[in-house]
């Protein structure tokens, strides 16, 4: 096959892209950091402008270092939950609003106080929580705070839909990354929107993944190459470790982690994001809030490099490892407590940064086993294997952390920028090149290694696991009294 792809991820930390040919073979990557304003309590806010200069830096980067002439597309994902407010012309007219962005969470309550669980499982298949990252909660928001920003807003856009009107002219979106707006059909919920005078008009329309928005606008680079709708990134993450079957289950470990698992059985589990069916694929899935960001926060607190924290963990020893919340921003799934806050318990004399680094790697798998025992209940069926990708994949002592936590087998993906791999394979059924996901997604992802779990740790983890919940529950109370940002 001599076409090539390329598929671009704008995450939560950087953006990154993969070009690759017709085989799955990696010709050339690109990766560039985009920093987060955190100034203020519960801020969170990115530059789409710096989005965009990453996204023409990585295609004058391809166009430089390899042959382009067999271009068939460009597939984009991105980050959801973030939004971008532009005006008429599509210029950003703020900040964007990240989904770590925890500001919104009053006008989130007072929304959610409206729909009743009911009426959530009849719209969604299940009780989706309205939380601070909904896009009905983000510009009730700006409406709020900003007036006049929401006067002046004419589309509120996702990071890859922003990307592609840039890159096109053109608008559009789809409906799996409009969870929580669209019902079970893929379209809008016209009552939910009305809680919010002038949301409906300000939504972007909506089309499959493979839709092509448009080509590429003449002067930028790769000039008339054809660019695919593409999907939010735990969606193209899950095609690009090789989920797209019944029963196939993921682990995506990058700035959050995101478990979830393909099922057409459905029983409606508080906690679990329900997404509506896309091509006979119904994927239930747990967001966490901090897997990496809990990493990178302790290595800045011991003074090290996030990579050298899982060698320095298996240095810890035999003796007791503290426990740690990762809730350093508030918890996604499968409790949605945005006033939960981290925390290391029952250190001792002998605590050291060994343990401490111990502790976060396994805090966050922790984290990541109550995900997937809501994730269980959710589709109706036992997990065994999970094939794992992203950054936090790529150290072999967390992935063993995690599959003796998990009991389960892991399978790791080749390429862990699993995202823009996944949006290459959108790219590449848009294009015609493949007749649909399936084939694609079995001629392009590999996977490196597996993880089988330490049968001998079991009970020990089942016992950690225990207490790790109950310090949940234990502190809940206590956050629940610091929920103002002028409190302590």
């Amino acid at each position: 096959m001599d076409f090539t792809l390329i598929g671009i991820d704008v995450g939560t930390t950087a953006t990154k892209a993969t070009l690759i040919d017709g085989k799955g073979r990696e010709l050339a990557s690109f990766a560039r950091p985009h920093p987060t304003d955190r100034s203020g309590p519960g801020k969170a806010e990115q530059s789409p402008q710096a989005w965009l200069d990453s996204v023409f830096a990585a295609l004058h980067h391809f166009a430089a270092s390899a042959d382009l002439s067999g271009l068939a597309g460009i597939g984009l994902c991105s980050q959801v939950n973030t939004h971008v407010f532009v005006d008429g012309a599509g210029r950003p007219l703020r900040p964007a609003i990240t989904w770590q962005d925890s500001r919104a969470a009053i006008d989130a309550a007072l929304l959610d106080g409206q729909v009743t669980p009911e009426r959530k499982t009849e719209w969604f298949g299940g009780p989706v929580p309205i939380d601070a990252s909904h896009a009905l909660s983000r510009m009730a928001f700006v409406a709020r705070t900003e007036p006049d920003i929401w006067s002046r807003t004419r589309h509120v856009l996702l990071p890859k839909d922003f990307c592609a009107l840039q890159l096109t002219g053109e608008l559009a979106s789809d409906p799996v990354a409009a969870v929580g707006l669209v019902d079970s059909a893929g379209n809008y919920v016209a009552p939910l929107l009305d809680l919010l005078p002038g949301a409906a008009d300000r939504l972007p329309p909506l089309f499959a993944f493979h839709h092509v928005v448009g080509r590429i606008r003449p002067g930028l680079p790769c000039a008339g190459t054809p660019v695919v709708v593409g999907a939010m990134d735990a969606w193209g993450g899950m095609f690009g470790c090789g989920v797209v079957e019944d029963g196939d289950a993921m682990c995506q470990s990058g700035t959050s982690e995101i478990p979830g698992v393909v099922s057409t059985r459905v029983h409606p589990t508080p906690g679990v994001v329900l997404f509506p069916p896309y091509d006979g694929i119904r994927m239930h899935a747990a967001p966490t809030q901090a897997g990496g960001a809990s990493l990178e926060w302790a290595a800045a607190l011991l003074g090290r490099a996030p990579a050298e924290l899982p060698a320095l963990a298996a240095t810890a020893g035999t003796g007791p490892i503290p426990f740690f919340l990762p809730h350093l921003a508030g918890e996604r799934a499968p409790i949605w407590d945005a006033a939960s806050r981290g925390s290391f318990a029952r250190l001792d004399g002998g605590t050291g940064p060994a343990q401490l680094a111990r502790a976060v790697l396994e805090g966050v798998a922790f984290s990541v086993r109550w995900a997937f025992e809501a994730l269980e209940a959710s589709a109706g069926r036992p997990i065994e294997t999970v094939r794992i990708s992203g950054g936090g994949s790529q150290s072999d002592i967390w992935c063993q952390i995690r599959a003796d936590i998990l009991g389960m087998r892991l399978e790791r993906a080749e390429v862990p920028a699993a995202a823009a791999l996944g949006a290459a394979i959108l790219a590449g059924v848009g294009s015609g090149a493949f007749p649909s996901l399936a084939p694609a997604i079995r001629q392009l992802v590999r996977h490196d290694r597996e993880f089988l779990p330490d049968a001998g740790k079991r009970a020990q983890y089942d016992e950690a696991f225990a207490h790790y919940q109950a310090l949940y529950e234990a502190l809940r109370p206590f956050n629940a009294r610091f929920q103002s940002p002028s409190q302590r």
